[in-house]
């Protein structure tokens, strides 16, 4: 996944708090540009001149386009804790950088194929949605209304 940020390093270190490291920098020819990876895998972040403000996918029932990053982090929470413990303790690790963390939605139960979630969505340092899942358990046969 590529991010078009408007900040390289203020969205470097909003994605290092969940755990991405820088791997490589670079350049595209006219702006800077790095990989970080992750337990979810690479992103790929390209810092923009002259931003213009992103769409507001979240929000816009009628946008087509890059909807949002989806994060598992079901294997980052302890056994005892729940999507909103997490985002409290990710709250204070971003805090701790002087970011903020914005909820776009708080966590809720979820049931997405076979399994049953709480999900929330969070914006990351440039206002993109991010989807936070935390896999509570599997169910025993998907929701009449799926779509298998």
């Amino acid at each position: 996944m590529s991010i078009r940020t408007a900040d390289i390093h203020r969205a470097i270190a909003f994605y290092q708090t969940l755990d991405f490291e820088v791997i490589e920098r670079f350049t595209t020819g006219y702006t800077l540009g790095c990989w970080l990876e992750g337990a979810a895998g690479r992103l790929e972040l390209i810092q923009i001149p002259d931003p213009h403000p992103p769409p507001d996918a979240f929000s816009d029932e009628h946008y087509v386009g890059y909807y949002h990053l989806s994060l598992d982090v079901t294997d980052d929470l302890c056994a005892d804790q729940t999507l909103s413990t997490w985002l409290e303790q990710w709250r204070e690790r971003l805090e701790s950088a002087s970011m903020t963390l914005r909820v776009l939605l708080y966590p809720m139960v979820q049931v997405m194929g076979n399994h049953t979630y709480h999900v929330a969505f969070v914006a990351d340092a440039d206002g993109l949605p991010l989807e936070l899942l935390h896999n509570l358990d599997p169910i025993s046969s998907p929701p009449p209304d799926s779509l298998n």
